[in-house]
């Protein structure tokens, strides 16, 4: 395909209401996109577009200019994919209406038709961020792609779980691939871009309003071979991924959790639905089928390496305690229990939650994946 009819999918691609099924009728009516972009209003509502899309057409391309758009793509380090190009990520062209612009910063490789969604709430508890960790390192270990939204809680978790493990990391935006939301993830993002790519189907420059965000869902879950749900209140976007993922024939996973936690509800809502329980990654890397070797995964508790290092894991557990109650816990001065916790989060014993608070961690990771 040339760069000027390129340009014009991208074109059409800010045009609100020409989506997926649009663009087809054009191409099959006009051959391709260009001709449409140049013909009449009589035209475009001959080829079945209704009344409203004719008219957002014929007004955007008053003042629309789809070299330049293209070009300012490629000033931005921004790739825009389009179906017929050979790294359109092929998972998408599996579903029925496929996006047909994804803009892309970073690279996409074979390797990530191999990719697992990683989803939850922005309102993460100790136990749900644990628990992202848990599942995403084994995933990356395993050489799969974890697929994520880049948002708040959950989905930063697990997109930093897989960089941690030197795996691949896809960031669905539901803004324009160069508009960084929310702000404070501006390194996760780069970091992102440098071992995986961040994406979106939403032109350049879109800013990230709430509408945006549901959508672009679909485009998680259409990623991804499978989705796990780790953590999820009754109203939260992972269960519309979760949704697209079932409408879409992919496996669906929930992560299981208190019956009296409020960010529990929507998992295990999803696990009476019918949802697989994921209680170990070894279960969930399995659902994918994997002809592979997993590296090894087990559940050990870490070994302390002095008298107060000992005393500390026993009285920390999965659920967060805060300093002053660990120090009173422990029969220790509060200067001796702050050393120790510091020398323990560096030997990756201990985590610290926020507000003062520590959990123990019992997770060790081992074992290099291999083909």
């Amino acid at each position: 395909m040339t760069t000027e009819e390129r340009a014009y999918w991208v074109a059409f691609n800010h045009i609100r209401g020409v989506g997926s099924a649009r663009v087809q009728r054009m191409i099959k009516a006009f051959g391709d996109l260009q001709s449409a972009w140049m013909a009449s209003r009589s035209g475009l509502a001959a080829a079945g577009l209704d009344e409203r899309t004719t008219d957002a057409i014929v007004s955007g391309r008053s003042h629309i200019d789809p070299e330049s758009l293209l070009d300012r793509c490629a000033q931005r380090g921004i790739r825009a994919l389009i179906w017929e190009d050979a790294d359109y990520p092929v998972r998408l062209k599996e579903l029925p209406s496929p996006p047909p612009v994804v803009y892309l910063k970073g690279t996409l490789g074979e390797s990530d038709n191999l990719s697992a969604a990683v989803v939850g709430t922005r309102k993460a508890t100790a136990y749900g961020r644990e628990a992202t960790r848990m599942f995403a390192s084994a995933l990356a270990a395993s050489g799969v792609t974890v697929v994520s939204g880049m948002a708040r809680g959950i989905d930063a978790e697990a997109h930093a779980a897989a960089l941690e493990k030197h795996g691949r990391t896809l960031a669905v935006f539901g803004c324009g691939v160069d508009v960084i939301y929310p702000p404070e993830h501006a390194r996760l993002a780069r970091r992102i871009e440098e071992s995986g790519a961040l994406l979106s189907d939403y032109p350049p420059g879109t800013p990230p309003d709430a509408v945006n965000f549901p959508p672009r869902n679909r485009i998680i879950a259409g990623l991804s071979l499978v989705t796990l749900v780790v953590e999820a209140g009754e109203e939260s976007g992972a269960l519309l991924t979760a949704s697209y993922a079932a409408d879409y024939g992919r496996e669906v996973f929930a992560v299981p959790g208190s019956i009296l936690g409020e960010s529990s509800r929507g998992c295990n809502r999803l696990i009476a639905s019918g949802a697989q329980v994921a209680v170990s990654p070894e279960e969930f890397l399995s659902a994918l089928e994997l002809n592979r070797t997993v590296p090894s995964i087990q559940m050990r508790m870490a070994i302390p390496d002095s008298p107060v290092e000992a005393k500390i894991l026993t009285a920390l557990s999965s659920e967060p305690i805060h300093i002053d109650l660990l120090k009173s816990m422990v029969g220790l001065p509060v200067e001796e229990v702050s050393g120790a916790l510091a020398m323990m989060e560096l030997k990756g014993m201990v985590r610290p939650v926020g507000g003062m608070q520590y959990i123990a961690l019992r997770t060790v990771y081992s074992g290099e994946s291999r083909d």
